[in-house]
């Protein structure tokens, strides 16, 4: 499985950047939670004008017992992996909420583009939750140090100007980190 494949949506930040020298595992997971942002915009798209709710209570249960159920085969504590695949879901809506204000104000911005979210927009988020998970497992050591909230916010900085976030997408990346630590 290939984490950190250089990707990008229409209208939307870079989804990737490979970073072959860092390897340490909080810049693997800023890196993987920036990417996994990229699909929120996506989803807002899709979801724009149609009166689609952001939230999605069933589809979010059953990833955190999926996410729960995986963690245990990565060596990590299912109720803290959960606590930071909540954060990530809450990034992507945030994501979600801020792009219809920015689309009314510069309609041009918007993609109009609606990829079906079943086969496009999860798929990738599927990926990306195993590679979030070994990004974790990679991080076990750093995530109780007591630096590790620091570190991880120097990370989620630089994952977000490598790939040109604004303030929206800067925002939510650091709130998908909250937990992590």
């Amino acid at each position: 499985m290939r984490c950190g494949t250089r990707v990008r949506h229409p209208g939307g930040p870079t989804a990737a950047v490979e970073h072959p020298h860092r390897v340490t595992g909080l810049d693997l997971v800023a890196d993987v939670s920036a990417e996994r942002l990229a699909p929120a915009d996506v989803v807002a798209a899709a979801k724009y004008g149609t009166g689609k709710p952001i939230d999605d209570p069933v589809r979010e249960r059953a990833v955190l017992e999926d996410v729960a159920k995986q963690s245990t085969e990565h060596g990590l504590d299912a109720r803290g992996t959960k606590a930071v695949f909540r954060d990530q879901m809450e990034a992507g809506k945030r994501v979600q909420r801020g792009l219809p204000a920015r689309w009314a104000a510069h309609p041009a911005e918007r993609s109009t583009e609606r990829v079906d979210l079943a086969t496009q927009a999860r798929p990738t988020l599927d990926r990306l939750t195993s590679c979030l998970l070994n990004a974790l497992a990679a991080a076990a050591p750093a995530r109780d140090h007591p630096s590790c909230a620091a570190q991880l916010a120097t990370h989620g900085t630089r994952a977000a100007r490598e790939r040109h976030f604004d303030s929206l997408h800067t925002g939510a990346l650091l709130r998908a980190l909250t937990s992590v630590c």
